[in-house]
């Protein structure tokens, strides 16, 4: 990871100190700035505060609850967002993901595998365009009544912005880019978070289905992303313009 100390700050949200300090060794070592808490409380003052790129939070905290802290983060923030938990089972990473989070890691974990996928978030720049498909000249995409300024990184439906988080945004420009294409789960893994990345599947799905929330579908009749049973995801047919 080639991280300069004054591009990029780190979060970390962890009351085990053997812990925290593991992680802010790994961090430093590649170039984070890093600042810590060992509160939920002390977390999301430090989010206002220190604005950072990234934020690990431990799901078992003293105060708050992870998953309500990372509400909260996700409310003010677009950090990247790790999960450090020794709660593996489905539906506690299931719950991470819903609010906002990017990834989950368990306890106990490999530095040099928290390393990777560290390196694998920052590697491709968030604002980047899915390079299939150069944005049009004015720098939006539009399906029907759906429209997203690529550049200012917005999205509006009927007229009416949507708050998507950053994977929702590049998963949504990445369908609408690409229109015409199946984006197998593989492949947005790929392109959404990055060569290198964990090769989970549950990822791409829950911020899929997040995304359709957001938009409004109905799943019996959707408008928008269409699932190619056994495949992945495309874009409905319908009024796509550049």
């Amino acid at each position: 990871m080639s991280v300069s100390p004054s591009q990029r700050s780190a979060l970390i949200v962890e009351d085990d100190p053997d812990i925290r300090e593991l992680l802010a060794t790994t961090l430093r070592m590649n170039g984070f700035r890093v600042i810590e808490a060992s509160t939920g409380l002390d977390g999301l003052a430090a989010v206002k505060e220190h604005r950072p790129d990234l934020i690990t939070l431990d799901l078992n905290l003293p105060d708050l609850d992870g998953v309500e802290v990372c509400r909260q983060c996700r409310a003010v923030s677009d950090a990247y967002i790790v999960m450090v938990t020794a709660r593996q089972d489905e539906i506690d990473r299931l719950i991470g993901l819903e609010i906002g989070a990017d990834d989950f890691i368990g306890k106990p974990f490999s530095p040099r595998e928290f390393a990777a996928r560290v390196s694998a978030m920052f590697r491709r720049p968030r604002t980047a365009v899915p390079q299939q498909v150069e944005a049009p000249g004015d720098g939006l995409l539009r399906h029907e009544d759906l429209t997203m300024d690529v550049e200012g990184r917005t999205v509006t439906l009927g007229g009416r912005e949507l708050a998507l988080t950053r994977i929702e945004f590049d998963l949504l420009e990445t369908l609408l880019a690409g229109a015409q294409r199946v984006w197998t789960r593989e492949a947005l893994l790929d392109r959404v978070w990055g060569d290198g990345w964990s090769q989970d599947h549950h990822l791409v799905e829950v911020h899929i289905r997040n995304l359709r929330k957001k938009l409004g579908e109905d799943m019996a009749n959707p408008r928008f992303i269409r699932t190619v049973r056994g495949v992945g995801y495309r874009m409905m047919p319908g009024d796509a313009r550049r």
